[in-house]
């Protein structure tokens, strides 16, 4: 029994160390990282309930927080949620990345309903709509807002007022779209673009409810960052 278990602690693969995990980007407006507050001390506060989503994206990976997409750098996968409107020079530098190579999980949604402390138009909150449409129109993709509330039927995930994607007229994206237009997985060049029309799966979560969309959030990733 004893060399058994000896030989078993042999043959376990020892965890890699953070520095040594592959890096993951994240490039977000939603308080996953941080939570929502005034101020930089308030937003670096310790937050009383973590959010779900962060140790599902640092599984088996080092987070690397984005504050701008000009220099992505050495990582082959970065995901995008809800985030703050582009400057031009992101959008070039982001389609340069993924035609090299990169693999981008993107959450981008036209009518965030997640709830929020601070006042429409207030800076501080997360983004209450994306601002996508030049980089998605030269990846071959529309995103519509969908006006009336509409239910997707097999929906693998929580979806509250999603938009919809659809191939650009004239276009001639490499994209398949799913889920009545709830998804688009796309090859670009070399690299992958895997877009969810809505966001609500990254909304705060706790007990049951959590371990479902944190379930949802590693299919996602799966399929995203797939070699």
């Amino acid at each position: 029994m004893v060399g058994a278990l000896a030989l078993a602690a042999c043959n376990r693969v020892p965890a890699q160390p953070p520095q040594e995990r592959p890096g993951l980007g994240l490039f977000t407006s939603l308080p996953i990282l941080w939570r929502e507050g005034d101020g930089i001390a308030a937003q670096l506060a310790p937050p009383g309930d973590p959010h779900w989503a962060r140790p599902v994206l640092e599984e088996g990976r080092r987070l690397v927080p984005l504050d701008t997409l000009l220099a992505p750098g050495a990582l082959a996968d970065i995901v995008i949620a809800q985030p703050r409107p582009l400057e031009p020079a992101e959008n070039v530098a982001l389609d340069a990345w993924v035609r090299r190579g990169g693999h981008l999980l993107l959450f981008a949604d036209p009518l965030l309903t997640a709830e929020s402390g601070f006042p429409l138009g207030d800076p501080r909150r997360p983004a209450d709509t994306v601002l996508l449409a030049p980089i998605l129109a030269h990846w071959g993709l529309v995103l519509q807002p969908e006006e009336a509330a509409r239910e997707i039927a097999g929906a693998p995930f929580p979806v509250r007022a999603p938009g919809v994607l659809a191939l650009a007229a004239g276009g001639s994206a490499d994209c398949r779209i799913e889920q009545a237009g709830l998804i688009a997985m796309c090859r670009i060049a070399r690299g992958t673009v895997l877009i969810v029309a809505d966001a609500a799966l990254l909304e705060p979560a706790s007990g049951p409810a959590a371990a479902a969309q944190a379930w949802a959030l590693r299919r996602l990733m799966r399929q995203a960052f797939a070699r």
